[in-house]
């Protein structure tokens, strides 16, 4: 084994077993790190009757804390509650680089926190957009500026996050830098034999919510099954908004063509993609669309939204990019059906080995290594300095939130002193003995 250059704890309230792109990205990265000789744990909350640590592939360790959901997946953001816990974890595991995810995520931030007061290095990836007019989306601002004014560095996955996180988090420029996300080319390969040859699938997959523009796709679906007869609808996922799709598809008798598969594993995706012909994405906010690489990588046309950073993703030869609009979208759709029925399409092959060359995650992985080791270089802050940064955040309360913290780490210091605490022991890959070398050789 190489000697481990970082230890990192990967902080979220999304992880397995809830699927999602911040879930899956979570989990690629920590697996190609581990690949490259560092150390990394996962820290989440718990899911059901899943507690306590579990090791995942090739030995990543998760930290499921017997904290309960608040709201949307995630915990209610204490800061104090938790503390000892997570201390303890930090301790244990001898951690040197906090890295949160999602700023929807009460525990990303609870855990970035802390770790900055015990001295410990943090990053942040922001896997979402956000607005600047409506309440929700000022508190949402507001709290993410706090929680950033004495982060390490920022990570954004596409040029139009970094730009909505440096103007609504009111973080400098060169903190911020942008790594996009990558799929996983070897799973998500092209099938063509599973595809239907006497009708057109069009297949959708996303969390049936307001923000993935259900109610878009609620209008396309009865005009293009009215124009197209050999067009049938695909559709896996669920949310709050699945009733109206539901209720579409019962007022206008579309039952045998829409067909709709409920929540789906991450496994299964690659096989639901390979029935389509076409992929259609509504979202009306993206920072960064992984289904649309998915589906690309699977050989299929891909529709979509032009919003967020959606642009950056494809080249313009694979995608077919509307505004969300219905009637653009449907026209959208039947310029794509229009091609697949003249023969006007990329080979799926083609589409695959393309998608191979552009994302990679071994490449995000070194991406991320080097925002790692600048951040190893940069000289630990007093607890003056700390508060000094989240005075520039404007909202003086938060500072007795901080001191508190502070405060709680020290009795908690001399009550459980760290030399009192057991230090994990590493999981380390097995090497074949040399007796089943010798036997291998001979």
């Amino acid at each position: 084994m190489n000697q481990v250059k970082h230890k990192i704890c990967m902080v979220s309230d999304f992880f397995y077993p809830n699927m999602g792109g911040v879930e899956e990205h979570i989990f690629n990265l920590s697996q190609c790190l581990l690949g490259r000789g560092h150390k990394v744990v996962v820290m989440t909350h718990s899911y059901g009757d899943r507690v306590g640590i579990r090791y995942m592939t090739n030995g990543l360790k998760v930290y499921y804390l017997p904290i309960k959901v608040f709201y949307n997946q995630c915990v209610l953001p204490t800061m104090i509650c938790s503390l000892p816990l997570i201390r303890y974890i930090f301790i244990r595991e001898q951690i040197e680089i906090i890295h949160g995810h999602s700023a929807f995520s009460a525990l990303a931030h609870e855990g970035m926190l802390i770790g900055r007061l015990l001295g410990l290095k943090t990053v942040f990836t922001d896997h979402s957009l956000f607005g600047f007019a409506d309440t929700s989306a000022v508190l949402t601002n507001k709290c993410l500026q706090i929680s950033l004014a004495d982060c390490n560095h920022c990570i954004c996955v596409s040029h139009t996050g970094k730009e909505n996180t440096v103007l609504r988090a009111k973080v400098h420029k060169d903190r911020v830098s942008v790594i996009p996300n990558a799929v996983d080319t070897a799973l998500f390969t092209p099938d063509i034999s599973k595809r239907k040859s006497n009708c057109i699938t069009i297949v959708v997959v996303s969390r049936l919510v307001y923000r993935k523009g259900v109610d878009l796709l609620a209008q396309i679906i009865p005009r293009i099954c009215s124009r197209h007869q050999d067009v049938q609808f695909l559709i896996g996922g669920d949310g709050p908004k699945r009733w109206l799709v539901e209720e579409i598809r019962e007022r206008n008798l579309l039952q045998h063509r829409v067909t709709l598969l409920g929540s789906l594993e991450h496994s299964q995706v690659r096989h639901v993609l390979n029935k389509g012909h076409i992929f259609l994405n509504t979202s009306l906010t993206e920072a960064y669309c992984m289904a649309i690489v998915e589906a690309a990588s699977c050989g299929l046309q891909v529709v979509s939204t032009k919003v967020g950073g959606i642009p950056e993703v494809l080249p313009p030869e694979l995608i077919y990019l509307v505004e969300p609009k219905v009637d653009a979208l449907v026209e959208a759709l039947e310029q794509a059906i229009a091609d697949y029925r003249t023969g006007n399409i990329i080979c799926p092959y083609q589409v695959h080995d393309k998608i191979v060359s552009i994302y990679n995650w071994f490449n995000i992985t070194k991406r991320t290594e080097i925002i790692y080791d600048s951040v190893q270089q940069e000289s630990k802050k007093t607890i003056g300095e700390q508060l000094a940064n989240y005075l520039s955040s404007g909202v003086l309360p938060y500072l007795l939130m901080v001191s508190l913290c502070y405060i709680a780490l020290q009795i908690l210091e001399y009550i459980v002193p760290r030399k009192y605490i057991d230090i994990a022991t590493d999981y380390n890959q097995p090497e074949p003995s040399l007796k089943n070398k010798k036997n291998r050789t001979t």
